[in-house]
């Protein structure tokens, strides 16, 4: 079995499980239905780096999934990890570069690839115009990010400005993952090395 270490769902069952149902929902739709990874919410990213290690250890077939926080600037996520302040996570000996994986910089960014969707789970009253019209999405800050979601929702008629627990999770489940793919190279990267793991696996 492939196990998918994700990072989120912070320190409660509910948002745990929020979280890997967002993952299972847009896996599925990115091909694995009928054939999927075992996702494992691990919360914090440091027990995701950890918890992937320890499954390693013992021999399992394991996918780490982290934001990556800062733009990406090296070619090798664990480089990215190695160099990171607030991380300095070392690269597991048995790990290879195909088993990390980043969202860059955050699952944020993944959401503005299908700014459609925004419009319609949001609703009435939400401001599309404030969103970066940027189509890299890669290159846009975590704050700029955040503030620009925050800024869009502010004035929704029937939900609440965004809230990364009250609204990731179920916008994960509902975005498009070949657009996400076509806007995020990091993403496509993921998607395509556990694709290769489950047929394998």
């Amino acid at each position: 079995m492939v196990k998918l270490y994700v990072e989120g769902g912070g320190d409660y069952d509910f948002l745990r499980a929020k979280c890997r149902q967002g993952f299972n929902e847009f896996l599925q739709k990115a091909g694995f239905k009928g054939n999927m990874p075992r996702i494992v919410a691990c919360g914090g990213r440091a027990n995701a780096f950890d918890r992937f290690t320890t499954a390693l250890s013992q021999g399992e077939t394991a996918f780490l999934l982290l934001d990556s926080e800062d733009l990406v600037l090296v070619s090798s996520p664990w480089e990215h990890l190695r160099l990171r302040t607030g991380d300095k996570f070392e690269k597991p000996p048995a790990a290879r570069d195909d088993q990390c994986h980043l969202m860059v910089v955050c699952m944020e960014a993944w959401f503005l690839a299908d700014k459609p969707l925004l419009v319609t789970f949001f609703g009435q009253g939400f401001n599309g115009n404030v969103l970066p019209a940027r189509k890299d999405i890669e290159q846009i800050s975590k704050s700029e990010l955040f503030t620009a979601l925050a800024r869009a929702t502010k004035t929704c008629k029937t939900k609440a400005p965004y809230d990364k627990g009250e609204h990731s999770f179920d916008l994960l489940g509902r975005i498009d993952p070949a657009v996400v793919r076509k806007a995020s190279p990091w993403a496509d990267r993921f998607i395509n090395a556990l694709a290769t793991a489950m047929q394998i696996a």
